[in-house]
């Protein structure tokens, strides 16, 4: 599941079927020609940051800025570690369901933003789990071969 942002306004919901379904054909470099409900629309690529997930593209002359965000990008803003909020944020829970392979602080130490925080495996997936912020890990709420469920507290700052 996808999330877009359209012009910081609007958002919608694209599902992988909403994907396949869609009849576009690339008309040359960046530009496609659409079919959609019987309509002809025509999509030019204007600019393209993809490690932002952002774009700009030009549908029937109207320009859109459009920010695209997957499940993972979700998830880091659910959790509030995304930019503004982050410095905020005063515990970490599990984004997921998993088993935590690794922890690479303890109470009292203090951490810097980025800091690996730790490991959890999901779905065959390690996932780390960095620092929000600079602070002191308050306290450990997980221990190393712990399973934990979605939203289950892992450490707090003080």
């Amino acid at each position: 599941m996808y999330k877009a942002k359209v012009n910081a306004s609007y958002e919608f919901d694209i599902n992988k079927e909403a994907v396949e379904e869609l009849d576009a054909v690339e008309s040359s470099t960046n530009q496609y020609h659409i079919l959609h409900k019987n309509a002809s629309i025509k999509a030019k690529i204007l600019d393209a940051e993809f490690n932002k997930k952002q774009y700009r593209i030009k549908v029937n002359n109207n320009i859109y800025d459009v920010v695209i965000n997957d499940t993972l990008d979700q998830q880091i803003t659910a959790l509030g570690f995304e930019m503004g909020s982050s410095k905020k944020v005063s515990e970490i829970k599990a984004p997921m369901p998993g088993l935590i392979l690794e922890i690479n602080v303890k109470e009292g130490q203090e951490v810097k933003e980025d800091d690996a925080l730790v490991i959890l495996e999901a779905m065959k997936m390690e996932n780390v789990i960095n620092s929000p912020r600079e602070g002191v890990i308050k306290s450990l709420k997980v221990k190393q071969g712990d399973t934990v469920e979605k939203n289950s507290l892992l450490i707090e700052f003080e």
